[in-house]
């Protein structure tokens, strides 16, 4: 398995290479300036050079969808773990994985414990129809609401037919927070994922870049490959 890993000089980018060199997995890296120590390129042209398997991308937005739609485009498995993605977007990507015949994989959060809390508000809506989710990051993320917490408001509202109202925190100190609050009849559930480092992402990604070598078209977060999860 090679890996080219879009946005390595970034927070993410940085833990993800540092992985998949353990792994002895890391093909390149992508930034918008070189670092030839780093096997750091500048260019898509020159990560397709190097033959990469899987390119994962963990740029921002708009950059993530031109870069990820052009590797796909260009026959390769690609992973996103950019938020922010319009159902437009989603649906042109979806479109080209289907007909170059490859692997796309969209993870809205990499943790293992965010994706079983969406699965646990999934459970719980069904008996609390009523929900508020409050979401918490470091103030340098761009985008509000989070992905995650869009995909947990879809999902419950695909349940229930009601608006869930997200509530988005930007605080130095913060990794990633969310809560989902249901209330019922003289009740709260509360279920909540605290991911306290960027290192609790890794073990999502390096299952996403391995699975996603064996798919066509385009699969949404990380339960779409986890599904043997409890």
């Amino acid at each position: 398995m090679r890996v080219a890993v879009a946005g390595a000089m970034g927070r993410m980018g940085t833990v993800a290479c540092e992985a998949l060199r353990s792994a002895n997995e890391y093909c390149c890296g992508l930034a918008r300036a070189a670092d030839p120590d780093r096997e750091i390129v500048a260019s898509l042209e020159e990560v397709l050079a190097r033959k990469p398997d899987v390119l994962l991308d963990l740029t921002t937005q708009p950059a993530s969808y031109e870069i990820s739609l052009e590797a796909v485009s260009r026959g390769l498995c690609t992973v996103v773990g950019s938020s922010g993605w319009s159902a437009e977007q989603r649906a042109a990507l979806a479109e080209t994985a289907e007909r170059r015949g490859v692997g796309a994989l969209l993870v809205p959060n990499f943790s293992v414990g965010a994706m079983l809390m969406m699965r646990f508000a999934e459970a719980a809506a069904r008996f609390f129809p009523d929900a508020e989710i409050v979401e918490m990051h470091d103030a340098k993320k761009k985008d509000k609401p989070s992905g995650t917490a869009r995909e947990t408001a879809s999902r419950i509202e695909a349940l229930t037919g009601r608006t869930t109202a997200v509530h988005s925190v930007r605080l130095p100190g913060l990794v990633a927070h969310q809560e989902i609050v249901f209330g019922g009849f003289g009740e709260l559930l509360t279920i909540r994922h605290d991911s306290l480092t960027r290192e609790s992402f890794v073990p999502g990604m390096l299952a996403a870049v391995h699975a996603v070598v064996s798919r066509r078209g385009l699969s949404i977060g990380l339960d779409s490959i986890l599904q043997s999860a409890p």
